[in-house]
């Protein structure tokens, strides 16, 4: 069977550097802004994450203090 990705391969070390060169210079100017936007997500993300690992620690916790008291 005849696939395009086949036929030509994976692109090379060079091919990737040129593909980064003309997304630099197409998206040069926008690029801290569109970094800076990423990392704002991601630090958002990490907030969202924690909240919810503390707010199931809090649930088992609630969880487990019944039972201790009713072994008790």
């Amino acid at each position: 069977m005849f696939t395009l990705l086949g036929y030509f391969g994976m692109p090379g070390p060079l091919e990737l550097m040129i593909v980064g060169l003309v997304v630099l210079l197409l998206f040069g100017n926008r690029l801290p802004s569109v970094m800076r936007s990423m990392g704002r997500g991601i630090v958002e993300f990490k907030k969202g994450i924690q909240g919810i690992e503390d707010e199931v620690e809090e649930a088992v916790k609630d969880t487990k203090k019944p039972e201790q008291s009713v072994k008790e």
